[in-house]
């Protein structure tokens, strides 16, 4: 696979994981937080980063609703549940493994 390819691939893939994502509403972030170390923000901080090394600047929500195919607040309003006390104590543990 040359490398256009491979990008062409690796861009497919990151459509599907937010169009799956966003299918995935019951997943809150906390959850990815947990078992995976990173969350829907996390993406969306990562999609900023890749942009500005190509020269484009987004503005962190901006990034952020690509990733949630809307702006955070209202998915938050939409979507987010308050973490149970399991959820937090599962997430302060996860901390120490995930750097």
């Amino acid at each position: 696979m040359d490398d256009r390819m491979r990008t062409e691939v690796e861009a497919a893939v990151f459509r599907r994981l937010l169009s799956h994502l966003s299918e995935r509403t019951d997943v809150q972030n906390i959850d990815l937080m947990i078992t995976g170390g990173f969350c829907r923000n996390c993406l969306g901080d990562w999609y900023r980063e890749a942009a500005a090394e190509h020269g484009i600047e987004l503005a962190k929500d901006e990034a952020r609703a690509l990733v949630y195919g809307m702006p955070p607040a209202e998915w938050k309003r939409l979507y987010q549940k308050d973490a149970t006390p399991e959820q937090q104590a599962a997430f302060a543990a996860s901390q120490k493994t995930h750097s």
